[in-house]
């Protein structure tokens, strides 16, 4: 099961909101409701995250099991 409680605290820590993510950076905000609902994004959106948070993968998104 995909979990984006990373990517909260990464945001916290580098003090980015939802609202930059949005009218600062492009982010759809659908993408950021799938990201609040852990659903899946796109290999290209989670880079571009990686990208505006200075950050690794692991810092935005873990996989559980079931």
């Amino acid at each position: 099961m995909i979990n984006y409680s990373p990517l909260w605290e990464t945001m916290r820590q580098r003090d980015v909101s939802t609202y930059t993510l949005i009218h600062k950076y492009g982010i759809n905000p659908r993408t950021i409701n799938n990201l609040k609902h852990n659903k899946s994004i796109t290999m290209f959106t989670l880079e571009r995250l990686c990208e505006i948070l200075n950050c690794e993968p692991n810092d935005i998104i873990r996989f559980e099991k079931k």
